[in-house]
């Protein structure tokens, strides 16, 4: 039997000292299914109310958290029913809701759910002067995931920029800001939010009205601030027609952690 000598023995074993050493510094990559959707408190274009249909989008793109806009809790037009939670339920994902109005007996306002339960969560007030505007901020273990829902009225979304840079400027983590901005590619608030995030979504597919789209207005950016060594794998509009008047919006992201 060949004999191995002591001075080989600990070259080897320096070896792989150093091997798992290389291995330990390699920067971990994340990867995460992004979705934001406006559901119009799960009435579809036929004006149908179907909790199960709206849900049944959800699981099938499988987000690991979704911005959702447009939701009831305890009003008289929901029945009072509390939408996101029967959403979470059919979807089996975490619900955190954000209030923005009293409406009709209860509630009105934007929701995330999501795969693992936050580590926190808060609301911030933003203009709009047709109806109050709020952004729901949602800490993860990787990173910051913003719902938003913005007012129809373009000075007010403009008015909301430095509020959201203000807000979000201080994250130790990737901020990933989505929602509903009624804002088209080409308007005013798109070009200037693009000094401080990327946009993710595919701009040139259209995401209302669902069931014939011609305007761009739902999206997913994350912050460049972050200067986030990201890859993103895939970015569409998923093709749900009938179960809102929006159609919702996917990005697959990578990233490799620092």
């Amino acid at each position: 039997m060949r004999r191995i000598t002591k001075n080989r023995l600990w070259i080897g074993v320096a070896g792989l000292l150093w091997l798992s050493g290389l291995c330990a510094c390699q920067p971990e990559v994340k990867e995460a299914r992004f979705m934001s959707y406006n559901v119009k408190n799960g009435v579809g274009m036929d004006g149908s109310t179907d909790y199960d249909r709206t849900a049944a989008v959800i699981r099938k793109e499988n987000p690991d958290v979704v911005a959702l806009q447009e939701l009831d809790s305890a009003t008289k037009r929901s029945g009072g029913a509390y939408v996101l939670g029967e959403l979470a339920k059919r979807a089996h994902m975490y619900d955190t809701y954000a209030p923005a109005i009293d409406y009709d007996g209860g509630k009105y306002g934007i929701g995330i759910l999501s795969k693992e339960k936050p580590l926190n969560a808060y609301r911030r007030v933003l203009p709009g002067r047709e109806e109050a505007r709020v952004m729901l901020i949602a800490e993860f273990k990787d990173y910051v995931y913003v719902c938003t829902h913005l007012s129809l009225t373009d000075e007010d979304r403009m008015a909301s920029l430095p509020l959201i840079q203000k807000e979000l400027a201080g994250c130790g983590k990737p901020v990933f800001i989505a929602g509903d901005w009624n804002a088209t590619p080409e308007s005013p608030f798109l070009k200037e939010i693009q000094n401080d995030f990327t946009i993710l979504t595919d701009m040139s597919q259209p995401t209302y009205p669902a069931n014939v789209p011609e305007s761009t207005i739902d999206y997913i950016a994350v912050n460049k601030s972050a200067n986030l060594p990201l890859k993103e794998k895939g970015a569409y509009t998923v093709d749900a027609p009938v179960q809102s008047d929006h159609r919702p919006v996917m990005v697959i992201a990578k990233w490799a952690s620092r």
